[in-house]
Formats: structure tokens, C-alpha cells, sequence
């Protein structure tokens, strides 16, 4: 007897996981705790372990299929013929959906109709993109059960039940709409379609093209959203004159890189100025949480981070222990693990505050969303040549930054954000061989 293997639950708060690459396939013998698939979820990569010794039996959940906690992902044959329920079959909501609407008797007392009603997210994906009415499908699986393989079958042959007859818009579980043509579904990932949108005037807008959006895309989407919804965001800049900062820098960043490994870029500089000023001022270190606010002692640094395609957020631990050159190193720790995808789960927990470097793709000006439930992000804007009037109202050329600061202003007001962005603007200005230790 086949026994169903679930989505686990990775993290304390993730409800559901994208299958990202199937390391396994049907017929594969596997040992208990081997890796079966690679998931991502709250935007971090996982391995699922095998719970039991045995053969694969059959992959359910699709490749980019989101899938929640709970959900079946694959079917195996146990070693030795062990007999496991499934969390589906004691009580899960699916279970629990699953009664035999025709007989209106409990599950328990019709398990074989129950069974074949069960469908699972693959199952009733086919179903929706192909207008196949599952009353009709006799399934292969365990009671009766249909199975993605029974509906790639029936696809193939071209005898879909329901298709012509309009009836799985009646029968059919998630009722199945008559398919326009912005409504058509793509074959695969990236394909180009035309004239998928027609504005009021009756025009087509030109060519476009679907993108499924799933991982990490997934996670900023619905991450990002609930900060703008829950978060009233006030926002102000200041401009910061880093010439000092900017000779130093270009002064000892060659004995750096020879007596450490690594370069020295101009952003540690910056985090242990924002540190610095978290310290002095702990009501920005915070976040809201629901009737009260909780304020940090600790400096845990969100520092945000991009690949080509990706966004990732992992935080620096004990920030505010470390100096330039141990920033530095976990700078390009984090880097290393986002450029080889090897990030964990925990090395995205526990933030309390988040530096973004928007100025590294040339930005000068940008208004970030708060990295919830957090109370507050800066933004590191590019340095940039530009003359400036000095105090004896001589104008010379100076290398100038714009720092952004987003704020969540159930928790701070103006008074504390501009006294915490005017102690990071001056630790910024008087960084200089005789005032700054790297070491």
C-alpha cells in the first residue's frame, strides 16, 4: 500500500512550500532522511527528507507548484509493507472536504468514494486547464483515486470527459470557466503570447507574455504588501559628504585586501554607522507588535541582498559586537551564500533593522518598504562628485551620498528618526585615518 508524504512544515511561521526541482523519481528505492525534493519556502531553499525507507511511487506535486503544509507531494511504497495514515486521512481539511456528497454519509463509513473525491493540487490543475469534468474519470490510485497520470492519459488520447459537453462547469470541484482567450493557460514558463489584452477602445495593447510568479517572487510579493497595508511608512532623506570617508578608504583598501582575502567596499562603513546609531538611539532597534512595541538591546542587521532575479534579506547576528573588518567579513559571507544559493532558514530570522544598498545599481533616491514587522529600513543611496557650497561659502567639488530612511510610524515619529539620521550623518563626515579603527 502506497503511503502519501506530505509538505512539511520548514519554519515556525511558513503555511506552504514550492516544489523548486524533484531529486527523486518514480521507481527511485530511497532510505529514510535521504533528500527527496528541494523546496523553497519564506524565501529560503530546503531539503525534504524521506520520513520512511522504500520506492517512490508517484510524484504529485509539479516542479514550481506551490503546495501548502499538510499536502500530499508524492506517494511511496514502504519497506516491508508498513501501513501509515496520512495526516490526510485523519483530519486534515482535505479529509474532512472529502465526504461522499451522494450517499451523505461520513468519510469513515464510504472510504472508497471519499478516497476518489480527494483530489490533489496537480490533479485539479489539469482538470482547470483542460475543462476535464473528474465525475466522469475512473482513477488508478488507492479506493479509486485519480491521479495525475490518469489525467495526462486522458489528455493524450483527446476523449476528455466534459470538455464539449460544458458539464464540468456543473460537476467539476472549482468550477471550470469557459476559457477566454486572456484567460488561456500557457503550456510552459515564459511563453509569448498575442492580443492577451484589449484596452476600452477595443485595440489590442501588442504582444505580451505570462510570467508565473512562485518562490521568491511569491514571498517579496506577499511579504512587501503586507508592510504597505499594515505599516504607515513615513519616509525622509539627508544628504551626507563622504569625501573623508571616500580618501580613507581608497587609502588602506589595498593593505586590506592583502592581510584579509576580501575587498573593502564602502558599505561596512555604513553599517557600523547605522549601528552605532541604533545604539544611541534604541527606539528605531524595534518593532510593533500588535498593542505594545518590543525594543531591541541586540543589533541584529538585515542586509539586503540581490542576485539577477532574486531578492534576499539574511541577517548579521551581533552586529553591534563586531567592527569594520568583522562586518566586512560577514558582508561577504552572506554575499557568498546568496551567489551560491546555500542560504538556511535561520540565516534569514531574527532581524531587528535593515540596510539596503540601492546604491549599488546607481540609484541616488529611493523610498524603501519597511522589512515588516520591523520598524524602520535605510537606504544607502550611490556616491556621487558634486560642488558644494562650504561654510566660508567657497563651492568645491565633494563626494556626496543621499541616505533613505522608510519608518513605521506607529512606533517612531520625526524628533528620533532625524536625531538618529543626523548621529549616522556625522559619524559618516568625520571618518578619517585618525578617527576610524578597521581592525
Amino acid at each position: 500500500m502506497a503511503t502519501e508524504i506530505t509538505m512539511p512544515q520548514l519554519g515556525e511561521s511558513v503555511t506552504e512550500g514550492t516544489i523548486t526541482k524533484w531529486l527523486v523519481a518514480p521507481g527511485d528505492q530511497v532510505n529514510k532522511y535521504d533528500p527527496i525534493a528541494e523546496v523553497m519556502t519564506d524565501k529560503v531553499n530546503a531539503e525534504v527528507p524521506s520520513s520512511y525507507t522504500g520506492t517512490i511511487n508517484e510524484l504529485i506535486a509539479e516542479e514550481d507548484q506551490t503546495i501548502e503544509v499538510g499536502e500530499v507531494i508524492c506517494t511511496m511504497n514502504i519497506e516491508g509493507g508498513e501501513a501509515v495514515e496520512s495526516k490526510e486521512e485523519t483530519g486534515s481539511p482535505a479529509a474532512q472536504q472529502a465526504e461522499s456528497t451522494d450517499s451523505g454519509q461520513p468519510e469513515s463509513s464510504s472510504s472508497d468514494a471519499s478516497a476518489k473525491k480527494r483530489y490533489s493540487p496537480a490533479v485539479l490543475r489539469l482538470a482547470q486547464e483542460n475543462n476535464i469534468d473528474l465525475n466522469q474519470v475512473e482513477g488508478s490510485g488507492r479506493g479509486g483515486r485519480i491521479t495525475r497520470k490518469d489525467l495526462m492519459a486522458i489528455i493524450e488520447s483527446g476523449d476528455v470527459p466534459g470538455k464539449d459537453t460544458g458539464s464540468a462547469s456543473q460537476k467539476a470541484p472549482d468550477a471550470v470557466k469557459e476559457a477566454k482567450p486572456a484567460d488561456m493557460p500557457l503550456n510552459g514558463r515564459d511563453q509569448e503570447v498575442t492580443d492577451v489584452s484589449k484596452p476600452a477602445g477595443g485595440t489590442t495593447s501588442g504582444r505580451a507574455e505570462e510570467v508565473p510568479v512562485s518562490g521568491v517572487r511569491k514571498a517579496i510579493a506577499q511579504n512587501m504588501v503586507k508592510s504597505k497595508h499594515e505599516a504607515p511608512h513615513a519616509w525622509m532623506m539627508i544628504e551626507v559628504d563622504v569625501t573623508d570617508l571616500v580618501r580613507f578608504r581608497e587609502k588602506v583598501k589595498n593593505e586590506f585586501q592583502n592581510n584579509e582575502g576580501i575587498k573593502l567596499t564602502f558599505l561596512p562603513f555604513f553599517m557600523k554607522a547605522a549601528i552605532d546609531a541604533l545604539k544611541k538611539y534604541p527606539q528605531v532597534n524595534a518593532k510593533w507588535d500588535g498593542d505594545k512595541i518590543i525594543r531591541y538591546k541586540d543589533v541584529h542587521l538585515s542586509m539586503a541582498v540581490a542576485s539577477e532575479e532574486e531578492l534576499f534579506v539574511p541577517v548579521i547576528k551581533h552586529a553591534d559586537e563586531k567592527n569594520i573588518k568583522g562586518l566586512a567579513r560577514e558582508l561577504n559571507d552572506i554575499s557568498r551564500k546568496v551567489r551560491s544559493n546555500s542560504l538556511k532558514q535561520e540565516d534569514m530570522q531574527g532581524g531587528t533593522f535593515t540596510l539596503n544598498n540601492t546604491g549599488s545599481f546607481g540609484s541616488i533616491q529611493s523610498q524603501p518598504i519597511i522589512n515588516t514587522p520591523q520598524a524602520a529600513i535605510l537606504s544607502v543611496e550611490s556616491i556621487v562628485k558634486r560642488p558644494v557650497v562650504l561654510e566660508n561659502d567657497a563651492i568645491a567639488v565633494r563626494h556626496m551620498v543621499n541616505l533613505c530612511m522608510s519608518l513605521d510610524h506607529r512606533v517612531l515619529d520625526g524628533l528620533i528618526c532625524g536625531k538618529f539620521m543626523n548621529h549616522i550623518k556625522h559619524s559618516l563626515e568625520n571618518m578619517n585615518d585618525k578617527t576610524v579603527s578597521i581592525y
